[in-house]
């Protein structure tokens, strides 16, 4: 296999666009705050929802908590995105739709048999931004509607009822913790952690930073427990004068070999790829008389605007690849036959 390909072989593997799940994750970083500021208050309002499964909605209407952002806490709970309720939308009808002609969800809460008729679902469309419950979205103070009771019950009681694998909600589960409050508080707050562990302290427009962590963990599985892949590492070598070594988005390492791995992802034309061009050939000599490897992650549109400067690039590097889940396999491959 050729790994130190091209401009036009890379080109061709690459996505152009950042992905979607990125977009997402960036933009659910940026209301992790909000989330934070209001979880006492999110807490507070389904410990006091034990009477019934429905009881929720008197007290979200009682408390004027908005349940764009109630919907929001249980979206994050639940892992329940952007995708996934898109996917919810598209096959709505052919799951829930009854003998009736009606759209039901039948599902169980304190050993009781419950049906939900939906008074709003299906609607065309549905996503974060319909819903009001992306970044932009949740500015805005929702009151609560028939749709959002109609997802409140879904992501509430979805892993109970008759159809959780098919729709997806095996882990719409908080409902049936509801008016257990120290249960209820231990759940959430375990779960907030997580999330904070995930985005790990990354702020909004951080794209590069979440491709980075990406890569890392993609690395990390394929590769397994014999290597070290650190983000933002540092290579120590003889004849680069700068304290700590050089430094690299990524750096695997097995024994005493070791490989450098920059990411270069930019939809927009800027400076950055002509400056990492610049540094190609220098880098690359230095790591090679130190028996060292070197590898590139590119993609994006604007740097492929760049073409001079990402020809460079594959020139001085080992191992070339795009930003795509099949692109790891192909640079996982390469460090597992080098490092070997």
């Amino acid at each position: 296999m050729q790994y130190n390909r091209d401009i036009d072989d890379l080109e061709n593997n690459a996505v152009l666009w950042w992905p979607e799940h990125l977009n997402e994750m960036n933009a659910a970083i940026s209301v992790i705050p909000k989330l934070l500021k209001t979880q006492d208050d999110f807490l507070k309002i389904i410990s006091l929802s034990k009477n019934s499964p429905f009881q929720v909605f008197d007290v979200i209407s009682a408390s004027r908590f908005p349940a764009n952002l109630f919907l929001k806490h249980l979206c994050v709970l639940a892992d329940y995105g952007g995708e996934p309720i898109q996917r919810l939308g598209r096959s709505f009808e052919s799951v829930f739709q009854s003998k009736n002609d009606e759209y039901v969800i039948d599902f169980i809460w304190n050993s009781k048999n419950y049906q939900y008729i939906f008074k709003s679902l299906p609607v065309r469309g549905l996503g974060n931004k319909k819903l009001f419950i992306d970044g932009d979205g949740l500015i805005e103070k929702k009151e609560l509607s028939d749709v959002y009771k109609d997802m409140i019950v879904l992501l509430m009681f979805g892993s109970t009822s008759t159809v959780s694998e098919e729709a997806g909600l095996a882990a719409c589960e908080i409902g049936t913790l509801l008016g257990k409050a120290e249960i209820l508080e231990k759940y959430v707050k375990e779960r907030y952690i997580n999330v904070s562990r995930i985005t790990g302290g990354a702020t909004a427009n951080s794209l590069g930073q979440l491709a980075q962590k990406e890569v890392v963990n993609f690395l990390s599985l394929s590769l397994g427990q014999d290597y070290t892949v650190s983000s933002n590492g540092y290579i120590e070598l003889d004849g680069y004068n700068k304290d700590g070594g050089m430094p690299f988005d990524v750096v695997v390492e097995k024994g005493n070999k070791k490989i450098g791995i920059e990411i270069s992802f930019q939809v927009t034309t800027n400076s950055t790829i002509e400056r990492k061009s610049g540094q190609a050939a220098d880098r690359m000599k230095l790591m090679h008389s130190n028996g060292y490897k070197i590898a590139y992650i590119l993609d994006g549109a604007g740097n492929f605007q760049r073409r001079s400067a990402v020809s460079t690039i594959c020139r001085n590097s080992d191992c070339t690849v795009a930003y795509t889940d099949s692109e790891f396999s192909v640079l996982s491959k390469w460090i597992g036959e080098e490092l070997d």
